[in-house]
């Protein structure tokens, strides 16, 4: 892992405006950060136009030009970066949605249609909103969720991040996998 000190003091010079500093910061974090969106693809249809390399580049698009953000240390860039990406398949999901609803329409035979629905594993849209609910309910366990399954930290990563015990984590973590199975669910 890459010393935290280089890491801030390359975010720092971002948030100040320092565009060649993102430049600098990539190479650091690409491994990390391409791994998330890894695991972010992972739960993706198989033939969903994005790769993880592609959601990567997205999001540090949008990461690296908002310099309105200030980031304590690597984790709390790395949680940012999660839930950019995170976005990003969300945007796309909505595009290709509003395509659906008559952008590039198609008559599609009702097997091809069932076919397609098995394939999907998770739905982008389904889970950000649930994501939202949880979030409106208890802010911490949304942070959980994003350090644990976007941003790939074991629990005591993301008790340590979070000032917690590793206990708490857990039951924390098991609590919002259960809250947001049962909403996807419905």
């Amino acid at each position: 892992m890459p010393a935290d000190s280089e890491t801030v003091r390359l975010l720092r010079r971002i948030q100040e405006g320092d565009t060649a500093a993102a430049d600098d910061l990539l190479p650091i974090l690409y491994r990390e950060l391409h791994a998330i969106a890894g695991r972010l693809m992972a739960g993706e249809r198989k033939d969903h136009t994005l790769q993880p390399t592609a959601l990567l580049h997205e999001a540090w698009a949008r990461l690296a030009s908002g310099s309105d953000r200030e980031y304590e240390d690597r984790r709390h860039f790395i949680r940012v970066a999660a839930r950019a990406m995170r976005r990003v398949l969300v945007d796309h999901a909505r595009a290709k949605k509003a395509d659906k609803r008559g952008g590039e329409a198609r008559p599609v035979a009702l097997d091809e249609a069932l076919a397609f629905y098995e394939q999907q594993q998770v739905d982008v849209l389904a889970l950000d909103e649930a994501l939202e609910r949880l979030g409106e309910r208890d802010p911490e366990l949304l942070r959980i969720v994003e350090l644990r399954y976007f941003a790939g930290l074991t629990l005591e990563e993301t008790g340590e991040a979070l000032g917690l015990t590793v206990r708490q984590v857990h039951r924390s973590w098991t609590f919002a996998k259960g809250w947001l199975r049962r909403e996807l669910e419905r």
